[in-house]
């Protein structure tokens, strides 16, 4: 527990992330959970991916903007990522943050900027992910994607963790938007969250076997065997088939779990990032699991 506070923490330290994003040493610890600095870079793990049956969602990394121009190029650069789909005739999709799409500066913006991507990936036969940030913006997250999926196909992320997401899924299953369920990175007060590991699994499960009963093409978005496990005996036994759901990962997170779904027939997307703001993001994959700390400690030695 203590790992993934401090490197929660260390996140949002502006002095490392400056001296991390700079160092000519940094790729070399990186290039296991990012695709690249460049669209080009991305589009090419992503080809490769499809190559080994594996779909990718692609996240052009970055968060909360300062003004409403670097909005608007956060989303020409997702424009420009669906383009680039299209051109490469990718199975991808692209996964936002309303955060970089200027949520914080103007709510009308940010949503007109949202819309501008989601009709843009109507236009190529892709759909847009609306990921969940902290529990601050689960409102306006959630707001945001019913608005957005009325012009186009949106997916919105359900973080387990949370009290309130058994309510959300179902009010997402109502309007028949479908959903990514995740666990939950950020650090939230007991009030909001789950503080039990064992009770955001059985939130999880509970969730779970909901999207596949009553959810449209949901996404179960998890690296634990054992959810991983309860999802296809589930299915199994509701006879629900490998086409009305998909499980997604993390670029470069359990690599074998990755290949054992495919092997069995399952539909694989992989989150894939991208871009030169990626320190926030790699700090929260090390908070996530111990065993990605101790790929950082192996290769610095190497």
């Amino acid at each position: 527990m203590w790992t993934r506070h401090l490197f929660l923490k260390l996140s949002a330290n502006s002095t490392l992330r400056r001296w991390m994003e700079s160092s000519p040493h940094a790729r070399h610890l990186t290039e296991r959970f990012i695709a690249g600095e460049t669209l080009e870079q991305e589009l090419d793990v992503c080809a490769n991916l499809e190559q080994q049956g594996v779909w990718a969602a692609l996240d052009h990394l970055g968060e909360s903007v300062t003004t409403l121009d670097e909005a608007a190029q956060s989303a020409e650069a997702y424009v420009a990522a669906l383009d680039g789909i299209a051109a490469r005739k990718l199975a991808s999709v692209v996964s936002i943050k309303i955060t970089q799409f200027g949520v914080d500066l103007s709510p009308a913006a940010c949503l007109a900027n949202v819309v501008r991507v989601v009709e843009k990936g109507k236009s190529i036969g892709s759909r847009v992910e609306i990921d969940m940030e902290s529990s601050r913006y689960t409102d306006r997250t959630l707001y945001i994607a019913e608005q957005a999926s009325a012009l186009g196909p949106v997916r919105c992320v359900i973080q387990a963790y949370l009290h309130r997401s058994r309510a959300d899924v179902e009010r997402m299953n109502r309007l028949r938007i479908p959903v990514r369920l995740c666990k939950g990175a950020y650090d939230e007060p007991v009030t909001v969250a789950f503080p039990s590991k064992a009770d955001v699994d059985e939130h999880y499960l509970q969730l779970m076997r909901t999207l596949l009963d009553d959810g449209t093409y949901p996404a179960i978005a998890t690296h634990d065997p054992r959810m991983l496990e309860a999802t296809t005996a589930y299915a199994l036994e509701r006879g629900i088939s490998a086409d009305r759901f998909e499980f997604q990962m993390l670029y470069g997170i359990r690599r074998d779990l990755q290949r054992k779904l495919v092997e069995q027939g399952y539909r694989l997307r992989l989150y894939v990032p991208y871009g030169t703001a990626w320190y926030p993001y790699f700090m929260r994959r090390l908070a996530e699991r111990p065993a990605n700390v101790f790929f950082l400690v192996r290769n610095l030695f190497h």
